[in-house]
This record gives structure tokens, C-alpha cells and sequence, in this order.
């Protein structure tokens, strides 16, 4: 069984049962589950489970907030719920009787759409913006081959982006995937696009908004040529359109031949029928909808700016930003630029400056342990950890950094900074608005500067207004440091396990290896015993039981982590013998731990003891002793 395998079992458990489901897919941290009655779910268990960070409903879906992890656990629900391939399915009735908004349906289809292609959309957008960044810096020329052939590369997707998002509509639609595929690549087949350089055989609507030159006809009809490459809205109505060809052509053809009979008659009609109506009309909306946009922005870019900036959080956490990506899609494919994605940039930042200030300022070894992680994939553009599991439910961060993202958007507006293909999210978006004609220019350096800006916000408000930091559950509060009695300023912490001495940064765990929470040791255990190495008092036993938060008398504060991602192991092969601000003399027995079971279920057993309040002395020391004994002198703090 995968680390993953009991995690899935309790989620789809928690959900309403795998008959509970009628479709399952996952962004970059999120599972999004369709649930036929979601009043079925048990969300505050699913909530309170380790390995989840939250819950949200919204957009009609049910969405369980994982973090990085969700693929893997994705991977694990698909097979814990014997999903078809990939976890995409033809979504059944919804028998719960309840109404769907029209707009909660559109932004589902709109992620449902979008979603699978979200990693490939970010890996050729990087490849493009880092390729014009090596000419921008001089390090290769456009006519090198290497250039070409990065460009190609990068291009791949977006060029040929009407088949790619063929197989995602037709497939969220319930039709045959390869059917939309053959839709979208007929929007680009090159002969087609190379008619329009000869004359045109007359005009349509001469001297309107929509003239349009006619270079061929279908079976006497005009046929209105226009650019597909690129192109967003054709492609999904189309597909739309399919589906119910599709649906209509089985019902009526004999199953003997619908084989080859089906989509050659669906084939048949949607794609004259796409050149001629859908195509022409749709991309007209689209251009109107790009130019409505625009006109917004150019209204007034900073006002603009703070709006989107400042709101684009909550977008997020409702997922209204699917809303605005086909926009921005609209925008590059008809202008090459979008101002409209490129003002949240600056929003990530600002939320991992609010994460950091958190991570600094607070007592609760919990909320530091959630916020290391969440700072770091912040770094990268994915900020829902940071959000759902640091900035919201302390309420003043998430607050503190919208207001700084919105500083941030109205810098980028003020600046006319835009993006100039979809590319990486955080540090990874800053080729995105490298301009391809003018290089390295003052758009490009404030969109740092906006970044930075809203960065160093992010973390200064959230530092001075502050927020409530939240006690563990039922921990007693710390108690107060007396004055040490030690004229050397010299606490010794005895060792609270038998076992081989293992140095943090030799353990496969980069928050303590990196000692993000705080200098220590670790030990490889030999034996299932935890005793106190400290006077003091119980702070936190953590529910799952593979962890314990102790204050000694000289307020000195530690952790000690039996294992490494035991917390998946849900307390089994664990016993705790203390409670929340229990007294404890070293050598006392706190928690007893089964270790063979514990290598035997494939979890590492070395166990760190961190001193989670290193910030308030001169230095941790461990010992250079190979190994030790219980109250063995393990760690010497210096005050």
C-alpha cells in the first residue's frame, strides 16, 4: 500500500462513497470532485484529516485542498474508487434534484477545460519566455537553430491549441476524445490557412466591424477564412455541438457500423458547420469580449490594477480566476499581450511576504510546520497551502496581503506591464513579460519591482497589525521563563530515546534538514521508547500521536518528530501516556511506539528533536557522541 493508499480510502469514504461521485479530476492542489449530493459529504471529518488543508464548495464542484501531494493522492483515489483512466468520466444524472447556476456550470466547464492542460500550458510558456530572455541577454540569436528549435518547442501547444483543447472540452462534454482532436486540427490545417494570400473572390460586410474577405465557398456558401491558431471559443462550441451530433447519430445509426458510421456523419456536418457559423461567430465574440477587456483597463490601468490584484485571492479561493483565463487567452491570441493575468502577478508574492511574517512571528509549532511548506511552493505561484492553511483562517494575513497585492496590481498597471504568453506562476513568470520586439524593458523591470514591492507589503503589514495566534488544541498555555539561575546561560537537554546519533542535515526531510524549525539533532531509534529529557510541561500531543511539543522549566521549547511522515500513519503503533500540560521530570515515559511496524509499514524511524524556539539564543550544540541512552546529555542551548 502507497503512503497515499489510506488517504484516498478516507477521503472518498468522507465524500459520500465512490457512488457519491460522478467525476473526478484535480488541479494543482486541489481535488475536484462532482458530487451527485454533496450534502452526503462529510466535510468538517474531511477537513480534520491529516493530509488535507481544507474544504471548499464552489463553482458546483467540491474541491478537498491537498497541496503539492494532490497528483499522487489523485492517483490513489482513481484507483481506491476503480475510476476509468485518468479519473475522467462521463458525469451520470444528478439525481439530488438541485439547481446549478448558470454561472457555477460555466466556471466548471471553463476549469474542467483548462485544468489538464494547466502543467503543459506552464512548461512551453517557460520555454518560451526563457528562450527570448537568452536573446534578450545576448546569449543566443534569433537565427541560430537553437533558438528555432526552442521556439518550436514553446510554441507547440499554444500554436496548435484548438486540438489539445479539443480532447479536454469534447472529453469534459462526454463525447469521443479523438473526435474533438480531428475538430480542432481541421481549425488549423495549414492548406486552408495559406488560401488567403490570393484574392478574394468578393467581400461580406463591406465597410462594418466584421468585413470579412471570401476566398472559398462550401456547396455555394461563403466560408469566412479566419485565424484558428490560438483560438479558445470556436474549439469549446464546437465541441459542444459535437457532443450532441455525436449522441443524436448513435441513437439513430445501427451499432453494427456506428464504428466508423458516427463520426463520419458527426465529422461531417460540425466541421463545414464550425467554418461556416460557429468559427466566424464566435471568434467576432471573442474579439469583443478581449476588446470590452481592454477598454476597462485602458479606462484606468491602476485602478484596474488594484482591483484584480487585490481581489485575485478571492478569486482563487472561489475559483472565479477561471473566468478571466479565457480572456487572457483571447487577448494573446488576438493582440499578443494580456494586462489582464499580468496585474495578479504581484498577488503570490504578497501572499508568501504574509506567510513569512507568520512563520516568524508565531508561538504555535503547528502553524510553523504548516507555514514552511506553504512559503516555499508560494515561491513557485502555487499559493493555495499558503492561503487555505496559514492566511485565511488567521483572517488579518490573507487580508494584509490582498491589500498588498492590490499595491502590487496597481503598480503593474501604472507600468503597462503585460504578459506576453502564459508561462510559469511565481518566480517562473517573470519571462512571461519579457516583450519579444523591445527585450528587457521598463515593463519588464517593474514587474519585479511590483513582485518585491508587494512582497516586502505582504510581510510588513502582516507583521506590525498582526494576528491571534491560535493555541494548539487544548495545550496549556507555555509557561513563563524564570530567570536562570545558570550564570553561564546553559541549558542542557537530555536524550529522550536510545539510538544511533544522526545529524539534521543528513535526514530526508528538508524542513528539518534545512532547520526551518529550529536547530537539533536526530536519532535512529533502537528502541520504542520516548521518555522526557526535560523539567517542564506537556505543550501539544498531536492528535496522530507521532509528535510532542515540550516547554522546559527554563522555558526552553522542543519537538520531538518520532519518524518521518508518520503523521500518515494516523496514531496506530503509537501510545501516549500524557495529556495537554501534563508535568513531566526527565525520564518519564510520554509515548511508546511499535518500531518494527513502523520500518515494516515503510516509514523512516529517525526522529529529529528540534528546539523550536532556536531564534531566542546564542546556539544550539548537539552531541558528538556516536550514540546515546536515554538521559544521555544529547543538546547543550546556549543562552
Amino acid at each position: 500500500m502507497s503512503n497515499y493508499d489510506q488517504l484516498a480510502k478516507d477521503i472518498l469514504s468522507r465524500v459520500g462513497g465512490r457512488e457519491n461521485v460522478n467525476s473526478v479530476f484535480h488541479c494543482v492542489t486541489r481535488l475536484r470532485f462532482k458530487l451527485k449530493n454533496e450534502s452526503a459529504a462529510k466535510t468538517e471529518e474531511l477537513k480534520n484529516l491529516p493530509g488535507v488543508i481544507t474544504v471548499m464548495q464552489s463553482g458546483g464542484q467540491y474541491q478537498v485542498v491537498i497541496g503539492n501531494e494532490v497528483p499522487d493522492v489523485y492517483k490513489a483515489v482513481v484507483k481506491a474508487g476503480n475510476f476509468p483512466s485518468e479519473g475522467q468520466f462521463e458525469e451520470e444524472a444528478d439525481n439530488s434534484g438541485k439547481k446549478v447556476s448558470l454561472f457555477s456550470r460555466f466556471i466548471d466547464m471553463i476549469s474542467g477545460v483548462f485544468t489538464p492542460l494547466l502543467g503543459l500550458l506552464a512548461a512551453t510558456g517557460m520555454i518560451k519566455g526563457f528562450n527570448e530572455m537568452f536573446v534578450s541577454f545576448g546569449w543566443i540569436t534569433q537565427d541560430s537553430g537553437t533558438y528555432q528549435l526552442l521556439k518550436a518547442t514553446g510554441d507547440s501547444l499554444f500554436y496548435f491549441f484548438p486540438i489539445f483543447l479539443g480532447y479536454t472540452a469534447i472529453k469534459k462534454f462526454g463525447g469521443s476524445p479523438f473526435l474533438g482532436m480531428a475538430i480542432g486540427a481541421s481549425l488549423v490545417y495549414p492548406t486552408l490557412a495559406g488560401l488567403k494570400a490570393g484574392d478574394p473572390l468578393y467581400t461580406l460586410f463591406t465597410g462594418t466591424l466584421f468585413e470579412s474577405p471570401i476566398h472559398i465557398t462550401f456547396l455555394g456558401l461563403p466560408v469566412i477564412l479566419m485565424e484558428y491558431s490560438s483560438s479558445v471559443i470556436p474549439i469549446i462550441i464546437a465541441t459542444f455541438v459535437a457532443v450532441k451530433l455525436e449522441r443524436f447519430f448513435k441513437n439513430v445509426i445501427p451499432k453494427v457500423v456506428s464504428t466508423f458510421l458516427v463520426p463520419f456523419f458527426t465529422l461531417l456536418v460540425i466541421v463545414p458547420a464550425t467554418f461556416l457559423v460557429i468559427g466566424p461567430i464566435s471568434t467576432w465574440a471573442g474579439q469583443l469580449i478581449g476588446a470590452g477587456a481592454t477598454s476597462i483597463y485602458e479606462f484606468s490601468p491602476i485602478a484596474t490594477g488594484l482591483v484584480i490584484g487585490g481581489l485575485w485571492q478571492v478569486f482563487v479561493l472561489f475559483g472565479l480566476h477561471w473566468g478571466l483565463v479565457p480572456v487572457a487567452l483571447l487577448n494573446l491570441s488576438t493582440s499578443g499581450a494580456d494586462p489582464v493575468i499580468a496585474m495578479s502577478f504581484a498577488a503570490s508574492f504578497a501572499q508568501i511576504g504574509a506567510v513569512l511574517a507568520v512563520l516568524l512571528k508565531t508561538k504555535s509549532m503547528k502553524l510553523k510546520t504548516l507555514s514552511v511548506p506553504a512559503f516555499i511552493s508560494g515561491i513557485f505561484g502555487v499559493t493555495e497551502p499558503a492561503i487555505y492553511g496559514v492566511t485565511l483562517p488567521l483572517k488579518k494575513p490573507f487580508i494584509m496581503s490582498c491589500i498588498a497585492g492590490g499595491i502590487g496590481g496597481g503598480i503593474l498597471g501604472y507600468a503597462g506591464s503585460k504578459i506576453y504568453m502564459i508561462g510559469g506562476l511565481g518566480v517562473f513568470g517573470y519571462p512571461t513579460f519579457i516583450n519579444k520586439e523591445t527585450g528587457l524593458d521598463f515593463t519588464f523591470y517593474m514587474a519585479i519591482v511590483a513582485s518585491l514591492i508587494a512582497f516586502v507589503l505582504g510581510f510588513v503589514l502582516t507583521y506590525v497589525v498582526g494576528f491571534k495566534d491560535p493555541a494548539e488544541k487544548g495545550a496549556a498555555p507555555a509557561p513563563t521563563p524564570v530567570l536562570d539561575p545558570n550564570p553561564n546561560n546553559r541549558y542542557e537537554i537530555l536524550s529522550p530515546m536510545a539510538g544511533e546519533v544522526v545529524q539534521l542535515k543528513e535526514i530526508n526531510d528538508v524542513t528539518f534538514a534545512g532547520e526551518h524549525m529550529g536547530k537539533g539533532i536526530a536519532i535512529r531509534p533502537t528502541s520504542g521508547r520516548v521518555v522526557s529529557p526535560i523539567s517542564g510541561v506537556v505543550q501539544t500531543v498531536y492528535r496522530t500521536k507521532h509528535a510532542i511539543g515540550l516547554v522546559s522549566d527554563d522555558g526552553v521549547e522542543m519537538l520531538i518528530h518520532i519518524g518521518q511522515d508518520t503523521v500518515q500513519l494516523k496514531g496506530q503503533h503509537f501510545t501516549v501516556h500524557v495529556k495537554d500540560g501534563d508535568r513531566v521530570n526527565p525520564g518519564d515515559l510520554i509515548v511508546e511506539f511499535d518500531l518494527q511496524a513502523i520500518k515494516d509499514a515503510g516509514f523512516e524511524t529517525v526522529t529529529p528533536i528540534i528546539i523550536t524556539n532556536t531564534s531566542n539564543y546564542l546556539d544550539v550544540v548537539g552531541t558528538e557522541d556516536a550514540s546515546v541512552q536515554e538521559k544521555d546529555k544529547l543538546i547543550t542551548v546556549l543562552g
